[in-house]
């Protein structure tokens, strides 16, 4: 049970991340149709999932909990493929076709290079 509240309370704060940090891009992008909001939090937790298993892969200084609490909390709850993938399917049917597909392709190589990149700057930090 304490690791379900673990969790939890990892997802409460990731969702709030997610939350003020995709506002926040969203205003700065002029509320452009394409989601740079969710882009940037994709790629932010990308980044932030690639440094962590890094870290505790290599330094394994944390316990299972913090764990839980980062990994399945926290990142869980702030990356957003969820929205990412109804937000493709609605500029898909609003007719933005390219958009949607630009969409798709950024967010998967960024998010892929982002994870590489956290994971290989991990491995540089506390190799």
């Amino acid at each position: 049970m304490g690791n379900i509240f673990i969790a939890g309370l990892g997802g409460f704060l990731g969702a709030i991340l997610r939350y003020v940090i995709g506002s926040w891009v969203r205003q700065l992008s002029g509320n452009h149709p394409f989601p740079y909001g969710t882009l940037t939090v994709n790629v932010l937790g990308c980044l932030a999932i690639g440094l962590a298993t890094q870290l505790f892969e290599i330094k394994q200084v944390f316990s299972q909990e913090t764990r839980i609490f980062l990994l399945v909390g926290l990142l869980g709850a702030f990356t957003t493929f969820s929205t990412f993938g109804i937000e493709t399917l609605n500029l898909f049917q609003e007719g933005k076709t390219g958009l949607s597909i630009m969409n798709i392709l950024i967010h998967l190589l960024l998010g892929l290079f982002a994870v590489w990149l956290g994971h290989r700057t991990g491995h540089w930090i506390w190799k």
